[in-house]
């Protein structure tokens, strides 16, 4: 598929962008889809295409806070694994079934999400206590999660993010990094499935991946830097800003 050279130039800058968003707070894909959508791409590919320059972003996000120690693969490998599970299975979905009923549903998520966070002025500043043992975290929020970014996706480094700080009683700086790791894990694995249903534009996908790999690595290293102060009121906008779009959809 051909696009003009100023409709390359605007998805690179999107990319970026994105990777900035997306490895801070989440919700990267509020900007991507509908810049791949109005280039003209068809709804399958956007999404596929989608998700191969998202994996760029995750990729540097996460290998970005592996190189620091910040999150231990060897200590979450049931989560890994179930996330897997779960992205596989609702990347698989989406591509079979209509998906918009879930517009319906995640702005309230997401609302309940922002206003948590809004009235608990030092949730996530330092690690509280654990309220669900890690097996039973990795089941259930692996494959659900797992399964949402494979179906769906905008903001699930807000939802990761919210169920180690609630249900772990990570700090939101340590909830950040492990949310990048899995969020690449179900990335790469719905990208896969994506490929095999030959949804992917290569030429769009891995220019703004390039951008999102920029954009990653910026956005991890004001993560390091600045903490829960610059977190905190980031998932909340990004939260809100998720809900009315999709509200208004």
């Amino acid at each position: 598929m051909d696009l003009a050279v100023h409709s390359y130039i605007i998805l690179f800058a999107v990319g970026l962008i994105a990777g900035v968003i997306d490895s801070i707070a989440g919700g990267g894909g509020l900007l991507t889809v509908p810049a791949l959508l109005s280039a003209g791409l068809p709804p399958a590919l956007a999404l596929g295409t989608n998700k191969l320059q998202s994996t760029f972003g995750s990729f540097s996000a996460s290998y970005y806070h592996f190189r620091r120690k910040t999150f231990d693969p060897r200590k979450i490998k049931a989560l890994i694994l179930f996330t897997f599970l779960g992205s596989a299975l609702g990347t698989f979905l989406v591509q079979n079934i209509d998906s918009s009923f879930l517009n319906r549903v995640i702005p309230f998520m997401l609302i309940g999400f922002a206003v948590y966070f809004s009235l608990s002025p030092r949730l996530g500043d330092v690690d509280q206590h654990q309220r669900m043992p890690y097996m039973a975290f990795a089941i259930s929020l692996g494959s659900v999660i797992g399964f949402y970014d494979g179906f769906f996706g905008p903001g699930t480094g807000s939802f990761w993010a919210l169920a180690f700080v609630g249900l772990m009683g990570f700090n939101l700086s340590k909830a950040t990094a492990h949310s990048k790791a899995l969020n690449f894990v179900s990335n790469i694995t719905s990208l896969a499935v994506f490929l095999a249903g030959g949804k992917i534009i290569w030429s769009v996908g891995l220019l703004m991946g390039a951008g999102q790999f920029i954009g990653g690595h910026i956005g991890s290293h004001l993560v390091i830097k600045k903490g829960t102060r610059l977190i905190k009121p980031l998932l909340i906008a990004i939260s809100l800003i998720m809900s009315i779009k999709l509200f208004l959809n």
